[in-house]
Protein backbone atom coordinates (compact mmCIF):
# COMPACT_ATOMS: atom_id res chain seq x y z
CA UNK A 1 0.00 0.00 0.00
CA UNK A 2 2.69 2.13 0.72
CA UNK A 3 4.56 2.71 -3.43
CA UNK A 4 0.51 2.99 -3.95
CA UNK A 5 0.23 5.84 -1.23
CA UNK A 6 3.67 7.57 -1.99
CA UNK A 7 2.17 7.48 -6.10
CA UNK A 8 -0.85 9.07 -5.56
CA UNK A 9 0.71 11.37 -3.21
CA UNK A 10 3.33 12.50 -6.00
CA UNK A 11 0.36 13.43 -8.48
CA UNK A 12 -1.22 15.13 -6.10
CA UNK A 13 1.27 17.16 -6.15
CA UNK A 14 1.74 17.22 -9.47
CA UNK A 15 -2.18 18.11 -9.68
CA UNK A 16 -1.43 20.97 -7.16
CA UNK A 17 1.33 22.28 -8.84
CA UNK A 18 -0.10 22.30 -12.60
CA UNK A 19 -3.10 24.26 -10.79
CA UNK A 20 -1.76 26.69 -8.80
CA UNK A 21 0.91 27.63 -10.77
CA UNK A 22 -1.44 29.20 -13.53
CA UNK A 23 -3.91 31.22 -10.95
CA UNK A 24 -0.46 32.74 -9.64
CA UNK A 25 0.33 33.40 -12.92
CA UNK A 26 -2.97 34.93 -13.92
CA UNK A 27 -3.22 36.81 -9.78
CA UNK A 28 0.00 38.42 -10.98
CA UNK A 29 -0.75 39.56 -14.49
CA UNK A 30 -1.80 42.77 -13.35
CA UNK A 31 1.57 43.80 -11.42
CA UNK A 32 3.29 42.20 -14.52
CA UNK A 33 1.33 44.73 -16.69
CA UNK A 34 1.77 47.45 -14.64
CA UNK A 35 5.36 46.83 -14.58
CA UNK A 36 5.88 46.91 -17.99
CA UNK A 37 3.76 49.54 -19.08
CA UNK A 38 6.42 51.67 -17.26
CA UNK A 39 5.71 55.71 -16.33
CA UNK A 40 3.39 57.60 -17.90
CA UNK A 41 2.56 61.57 -18.14
CA UNK A 42 1.01 63.09 -15.66
CA UNK A 43 1.33 66.75 -17.10
CA UNK A 44 -2.34 68.02 -18.15
CA UNK A 45 -0.39 70.84 -19.81
CA UNK A 46 -2.95 72.64 -22.98
CA UNK A 47 -1.23 72.95 -26.13
CA UNK A 48 -3.52 75.42 -27.73
CA UNK A 49 -2.14 77.83 -30.45
CA UNK A 50 0.97 75.28 -30.07
CA UNK A 51 2.34 73.90 -33.54
CA UNK A 52 4.07 70.97 -33.54
CA UNK A 53 5.78 68.29 -36.12
CA UNK A 54 6.14 64.73 -35.27
CA UNK A 55 7.98 62.55 -38.07
CA UNK A 56 6.64 59.19 -38.49
CA UNK A 57 3.32 59.88 -37.09
CA UNK A 58 1.21 57.06 -39.00
CA UNK A 59 1.55 54.44 -36.92
CA UNK A 60 3.06 52.77 -33.17
CA UNK A 61 3.95 55.42 -31.09
CA UNK A 62 4.80 58.07 -33.42
CA UNK A 63 0.60 57.93 -34.12
CA UNK A 64 -0.05 57.67 -30.31
CA UNK A 65 2.50 61.22 -29.72
CA UNK A 66 0.33 63.17 -32.47
CA UNK A 67 -2.83 61.75 -30.56
CA UNK A 68 -2.01 63.38 -27.65
CA UNK A 69 -0.91 66.41 -28.68
CA UNK A 70 -3.56 67.00 -30.69
CA UNK A 71 -6.07 66.00 -27.84
CA UNK A 72 -4.50 68.65 -25.88
CA UNK A 73 -5.24 71.47 -28.46
CA UNK A 74 -2.08 71.41 -30.89
CA UNK A 75 -1.98 72.03 -34.81
CA UNK A 76 0.03 68.60 -35.21
CA UNK A 77 2.11 68.35 -38.26
CA UNK A 78 2.05 64.54 -39.65
CA UNK A 79 5.17 64.22 -41.78
CA UNK A 80 5.23 60.86 -43.22
CA UNK A 81 6.68 58.64 -46.47
CA UNK A 82 3.55 57.01 -46.89
CA UNK A 83 0.86 59.44 -47.56
CA UNK A 84 -1.89 56.84 -47.51
CA UNK A 85 -1.09 55.58 -43.88
CA UNK A 86 -0.74 58.99 -42.95
CA UNK A 87 -4.11 60.60 -44.19
CA UNK A 88 -5.87 57.19 -42.74
CA UNK A 89 -3.98 58.33 -39.19
CA UNK A 90 -4.95 61.89 -39.50
CA UNK A 91 -8.55 61.48 -40.52
CA UNK A 92 -9.05 59.22 -36.98
CA UNK A 93 -6.90 61.47 -34.67
CA UNK A 94 -8.92 64.50 -35.95
CA UNK A 95 -12.55 62.02 -35.43
CA UNK A 96 -11.55 60.83 -32.08
CA UNK A 97 -10.12 63.90 -30.52
CA UNK A 98 -12.19 66.59 -32.72
CA UNK A 99 -8.96 68.78 -33.32
CA UNK A 100 -9.40 69.42 -37.23
CA UNK A 101 -5.79 70.85 -37.09
CA UNK A 102 -3.85 67.70 -37.83
CA UNK A 103 -1.76 67.92 -40.98
CA UNK A 104 -0.06 65.82 -43.19
CA UNK A 105 2.79 66.66 -44.96
CA UNK A 106 4.96 64.43 -47.33
CA UNK A 107 8.45 63.57 -45.88
CA UNK A 108 10.72 60.62 -46.94
CA UNK A 109 13.67 61.10 -44.05
CA UNK A 110 15.99 58.80 -46.83
CA UNK A 111 15.96 61.59 -49.37
CA UNK A 112 17.72 64.68 -48.48
CA UNK A 113 15.83 66.29 -51.48
CA UNK A 114 11.79 65.11 -49.70
CA UNK A 115 13.77 66.78 -46.45
CA UNK A 116 14.39 70.20 -47.62
CA UNK A 117 11.04 70.32 -49.41
CA UNK A 118 9.20 69.34 -46.83
CA UNK A 119 10.71 72.17 -45.18
CA UNK A 120 10.68 74.94 -47.66
CA UNK A 121 6.64 74.00 -47.56
CA UNK A 122 6.24 74.06 -43.66
CA UNK A 123 8.23 77.25 -43.49
CA UNK A 124 6.10 79.08 -46.30
CA UNK A 125 2.79 77.83 -44.73
CA UNK A 126 3.75 78.00 -41.22
CA UNK A 127 4.41 80.88 -38.83
CA UNK A 128 5.41 78.97 -35.77
CA UNK A 129 7.22 75.15 -34.58
CA UNK A 130 7.02 74.61 -31.42
CA UNK A 131 7.56 71.26 -30.62
CA UNK A 132 9.63 69.02 -32.96
CA UNK A 133 9.43 65.22 -32.01
CA UNK A 134 12.47 63.28 -34.21
CA UNK A 135 10.73 60.05 -34.07
CA UNK A 136 10.53 58.02 -37.39
CA UNK A 137 12.93 55.31 -37.89
CA UNK A 138 13.77 52.24 -39.48
CA UNK A 139 15.44 48.75 -37.43
CA UNK A 140 17.39 45.51 -38.46
CA UNK A 141 17.34 46.64 -42.00
CA UNK A 142 18.85 44.20 -44.35
CA UNK A 143 22.31 46.48 -46.31
CA UNK A 144 20.76 49.51 -48.45
CA UNK A 145 21.44 52.81 -48.88
CA UNK A 146 19.20 56.19 -49.02
CA UNK A 147 18.89 58.18 -51.98
CA UNK A 148 22.20 60.16 -50.96
CA UNK A 149 24.34 56.93 -50.54
CA UNK A 150 24.06 57.02 -46.61
CA UNK A 151 23.51 53.77 -44.88
CA UNK A 152 19.90 53.19 -44.31
CA UNK A 153 20.02 53.35 -40.34
CA UNK A 154 22.57 56.06 -39.93
CA UNK A 155 20.84 57.82 -42.99
CA UNK A 156 17.07 57.98 -41.67
CA UNK A 157 17.75 57.52 -38.27
CA UNK A 158 20.39 60.44 -37.39
CA UNK A 159 21.37 62.21 -40.27
CA UNK A 160 17.44 63.09 -41.94
CA UNK A 161 16.60 64.48 -38.30
CA UNK A 162 19.92 66.33 -38.04
CA UNK A 163 19.11 68.20 -41.48
CA UNK A 164 15.41 68.31 -40.23
CA UNK A 165 16.22 69.78 -37.61
CA UNK A 166 19.15 72.17 -38.79
CA UNK A 167 16.16 73.51 -41.65
CA UNK A 168 13.57 74.22 -38.30
CA UNK A 169 15.81 75.41 -36.19
CA UNK A 170 15.26 79.27 -37.00
CA UNK A 171 11.91 79.04 -36.60
CA UNK A 172 11.94 76.99 -33.29
CA UNK A 173 13.86 80.08 -32.38
CA UNK A 174 11.50 82.49 -33.22
CA UNK A 175 8.92 80.17 -31.28
CA UNK A 176 10.15 79.87 -28.46
CA UNK A 177 10.36 78.79 -25.17
CA UNK A 178 10.42 75.89 -27.95
CA UNK A 179 11.33 71.86 -27.55
CA UNK A 180 13.20 69.05 -29.57
CA UNK A 181 12.70 65.56 -29.10
CA UNK A 182 14.74 63.27 -30.27
CA UNK A 183 13.45 59.07 -30.21
CA UNK A 184 16.57 57.16 -29.39
CA UNK A 185 17.19 53.91 -27.40
CA UNK A 186 18.57 51.81 -24.90
CA UNK A 187 20.21 50.01 -27.81
CA UNK A 188 22.60 52.96 -27.80
CA UNK A 189 24.27 51.29 -25.45
CA UNK A 190 25.72 48.78 -27.77
CA UNK A 191 26.46 51.76 -30.12
CA UNK A 192 29.78 52.87 -30.98
CA UNK A 193 29.91 55.77 -33.80
CA UNK A 194 32.67 53.95 -36.26
CA UNK A 195 34.10 57.08 -38.21
CA UNK A 196 36.22 55.26 -40.05
CA UNK A 197 33.30 53.24 -42.06
CA UNK A 198 29.94 55.32 -41.03
CA UNK A 199 28.43 53.71 -44.08
CA UNK A 200 28.76 50.13 -43.41
CA UNK A 201 30.88 49.23 -46.37
CA UNK A 202 34.37 47.68 -44.23
CA UNK A 203 31.35 45.58 -42.27
CA UNK A 204 27.69 45.40 -41.40
CA UNK A 205 25.60 44.00 -39.00
CA UNK A 206 22.02 45.18 -39.05
CA UNK A 207 21.86 44.97 -34.87
CA UNK A 208 24.83 46.78 -34.37
CA UNK A 209 23.83 49.89 -36.99
CA UNK A 210 20.50 49.88 -35.46
CA UNK A 211 22.49 50.61 -32.15
CA UNK A 212 25.29 52.98 -33.74
CA UNK A 213 22.20 55.27 -34.87
CA UNK A 214 20.63 55.69 -31.94
CA UNK A 215 23.96 56.44 -29.97
CA UNK A 216 24.09 59.05 -32.73
CA UNK A 217 20.53 60.59 -31.60
CA UNK A 218 22.42 60.72 -27.86
CA UNK A 219 24.73 62.42 -29.05
CA UNK A 220 23.17 64.85 -31.62
CA UNK A 221 21.18 65.85 -28.87
CA UNK A 222 23.85 66.45 -26.36
CA UNK A 223 25.75 68.70 -28.96
CA UNK A 224 22.53 70.57 -29.82
CA UNK A 225 21.72 71.08 -26.38
CA UNK A 226 25.01 72.56 -25.64
CA UNK A 227 24.86 75.24 -29.04
CA UNK A 228 20.91 76.15 -28.13
CA UNK A 229 22.40 77.23 -24.49
CA UNK A 230 20.43 80.70 -23.86
CA UNK A 231 18.22 80.34 -26.49
CA UNK A 232 15.19 78.86 -24.99
CA UNK A 233 14.62 75.96 -27.59
CA UNK A 234 15.58 72.67 -25.52
CA UNK A 235 17.00 69.51 -26.99
CA UNK A 236 16.41 65.78 -25.20
CA UNK A 237 16.27 62.13 -25.80
CA UNK A 238 14.24 59.70 -24.64
CA UNK A 239 14.23 55.43 -24.55
CA UNK A 240 10.25 54.35 -25.71
CA UNK A 241 10.66 51.43 -23.93
CA UNK A 242 10.44 47.71 -25.65
CA UNK A 243 7.18 48.56 -27.60
CA UNK A 244 4.99 46.38 -29.67
CA UNK A 245 5.01 48.05 -32.88
CA UNK A 246 5.81 47.40 -36.36
CA UNK A 247 9.70 49.22 -35.87
CA UNK A 248 10.60 45.56 -36.19
CA UNK A 249 9.20 44.47 -39.49
CA UNK A 250 12.40 43.82 -41.32
CA UNK A 251 13.06 40.65 -39.05
CA UNK A 252 11.09 37.83 -39.66
CA UNK A 253 12.57 36.22 -36.37
CA UNK A 254 11.72 39.59 -34.18
CA UNK A 255 8.32 39.55 -35.60
CA UNK A 256 7.91 36.42 -34.19
CA UNK A 257 9.14 36.89 -30.98
CA UNK A 258 7.35 40.70 -30.45
CA UNK A 259 3.92 38.72 -31.09
CA UNK A 260 4.87 35.54 -28.51
CA UNK A 261 5.71 38.10 -25.87
CA UNK A 262 3.90 40.83 -26.52
CA UNK A 263 2.18 40.48 -22.95
CA UNK A 264 5.54 41.89 -21.93
CA UNK A 265 6.32 44.76 -24.60
CA UNK A 266 4.85 48.30 -24.11
CA UNK A 267 1.99 48.98 -25.73
CA UNK A 268 2.65 52.30 -28.48
CA UNK A 269 0.37 54.70 -26.12
CA UNK A 270 2.31 53.16 -23.33
CA UNK A 271 5.67 53.77 -25.28
CA UNK A 272 4.56 57.23 -26.29
CA UNK A 273 4.47 58.10 -22.77
CA UNK A 274 7.55 59.59 -22.09
CA UNK A 275 8.03 61.47 -25.89
CA UNK A 276 4.70 63.21 -24.82
CA UNK A 277 6.19 64.36 -21.37
CA UNK A 278 9.26 65.32 -23.07
CA UNK A 279 7.06 67.37 -24.99
CA UNK A 280 4.66 68.62 -22.66
CA UNK A 281 5.70 68.67 -19.16
CA UNK A 282 6.12 72.09 -17.60
CA UNK A 283 8.92 70.88 -15.15
CA UNK A 284 10.70 69.86 -18.21
CA UNK A 285 10.74 73.73 -19.50
CA UNK A 286 14.42 74.51 -19.01
CA UNK A 287 15.61 70.94 -19.10
CA UNK A 288 18.29 70.43 -22.12
CA UNK A 289 20.30 68.21 -22.82
CA UNK A 290 18.82 64.90 -20.79
CA UNK A 291 17.70 61.65 -21.77
CA UNK A 292 14.59 59.96 -20.44
CA UNK A 293 12.69 56.98 -19.43
CA UNK A 294 9.51 56.20 -18.24
CA UNK A 295 9.31 59.59 -17.88
CA UNK A 296 12.06 60.34 -15.62
CA UNK A 297 15.73 60.84 -16.19
CA UNK A 298 18.06 57.55 -16.99
CA UNK A 299 21.39 56.55 -17.18
CA UNK A 300 23.66 57.41 -20.75
CA UNK A 301 26.29 55.33 -21.58
CA UNK A 302 29.60 56.16 -21.50
CA UNK A 303 30.34 56.59 -25.25
CA UNK A 304 26.73 58.60 -24.90
CA UNK A 305 28.56 61.43 -22.58
CA UNK A 306 31.82 61.69 -24.78
CA UNK A 307 31.91 65.49 -25.94
CA UNK A 308 34.33 65.24 -28.12
CA UNK A 309 32.65 61.96 -30.23
CA UNK A 310 29.55 64.48 -30.24
CA UNK A 311 31.54 67.53 -31.45
CA UNK A 312 33.26 65.32 -34.45
CA UNK A 313 29.75 63.61 -34.75
CA UNK A 314 28.31 67.03 -35.81
CA UNK A 315 31.20 68.40 -38.01
CA UNK A 316 31.21 64.72 -40.00
CA UNK A 317 27.27 64.82 -40.26
CA UNK A 318 27.48 68.95 -41.28
CA UNK A 319 30.11 67.06 -44.29
CA UNK A 320 28.42 64.83 -45.12
CA UNK A 321 24.94 66.73 -45.64
CA UNK A 322 26.62 69.20 -47.39
CA UNK A 323 25.84 71.99 -44.47
CA UNK A 324 27.70 74.64 -42.38
CA UNK A 325 25.87 74.61 -38.37
CA UNK A 326 27.66 76.48 -36.55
Amino acid sequence: MEPAAGMLSCWGAVLGAAVSVPLLLLAAAPYVRRYVAGGRCRSTARLDGKVAVITGANTGIGKETARELARRGARVIVACRDIAKAEAAAREIRAETDNQEVIVKKLDLADTRSIREFANSFLAEEKELHILINNAGVMLCPYSKTADGFEMHLGVNHLGHFLLTFLLLERLKQSAPSRIVNVSSLAHHGGRIRFHDLNGEKSYNRGLAYCHSKLANVLFTRELARRLQGTKVTANSLHPGSVHSELVRHSFVMTWLWRIFSFFLKTPWEGAQTSVYCAVAEELESVTGQYFSDCQPAYVSPWGRDDETAKKLWNVSCELLGIQWD
